[in-house]
């Protein structure tokens, strides 16, 4: 289970970020009082536009970032007093985390994999199922810089889960993937789902979340606005769809704020 309670992050800007953000404010509250349970055998997605807060919230749970307020807690551990465990219990995988381009699949499946303190045997148990799984094997010898983007991200998926973690941690996964490399993936999310997982996903295409997750929450500017099932969603906004949900949901916090 992940547990987030009152999640803030706040980010001080050097004088290039405030340029960019075109803002005279020194700093950014990137998740602001987020509040939120994700339960094993469910995908829970975290749908909003880019900059809404999806990756640093994602980042706080998977240790990479400290809250600035608030906690976190993964399968009962806390984030900031034992990030160890909570690392024993999680994959994380973002289009920003690479893998060296110098080693191969399988080269850097089996280091991962000694790397969690698990015997040769089951690593290459787990190597065989998930290469397989993803028609890795064909060029498991390859370095990865020779791969294409869709191989590549098959990879870094496999390698992120040769410990069969509890807890499925997604950022945006399927961004820039081609067609049949996305399926893959959303296949996988939810096959891990049925087999009793966690899986927390981000994303911002509304089909993607529709398809995928059991409950969604919206964060916008930093700010969770509401959370449910898809049905839930569109019997709170009167919508037909997420993507008309998200929308009224989107004109009435604008409309709050201002």
């Amino acid at each position: 289970m992940i547990e987030i309670k009152n999640l803030t992050k706040v980010y001080k800007l050097n004088k290039k970020k405030m340029m960019e953000l075109r803002t005279k404010e020194t700093t950014k509250k990137a998740a602001n009082d987020i509040t939120l349970t994700a339960r094993p055998g469910e995908i829970y997605g975290l749908l909003g536009p880019n900059g809404a807060g999806k990756t640093t919230t994602l980042r706080c749970v998977a240790t990479l970032l400290t809250p600035t307020e608030g906690s976190v807690s993964v399968c009962g551990y806390d984030t900031v007093k034992q990030p160890d465990k909570v690392r024993e219990s999680i994959c994380f995988l973002t289009n920003e985390i690479k893998l060296d381009p110098h080693f191969s699949p399988k080269y850097l499946f089996q280091f991962f994999g000694r790397l969690h303190g698990i015997d040769e045997a089951t690593i290459e148990a787990r190597r065989k199922e998930l290469f397989e799984y993803f028609d890795i094997t064909d060029f498991e010898n390859k370095k990865i810089e020779e791969l294409s983007t869709g191989m590549k991200q098959k990879a870094s998926i496999a390698v992120s889960l040769v410990h069969d973690p509890k807890v499925v941690i997604f950022d945006e996964p399927t961004n820039g993937l081609d067609i049949i490399t996305a399926r893959n993936v959303t296949d996988l999310l939810q096959k891990l789902r049925d087999e009793g997982k966690l899986v927390i996903i981000s994303t911002h295409i509304m089909s993607e979340a529709e398809k995928l997750c059991d409950r969604i929450g919206i964060i916008i500017d930093g700010k969770k606005i509401t959370e449910g099932t898809l049905p839930e969603l569109l019997a709170e906004t009167n919508a037909a769809d997420l993507e008309d949900a998200f929308f009224n949901l989107y004109k009435v916090h604008h409309k709050e704020e201002k």
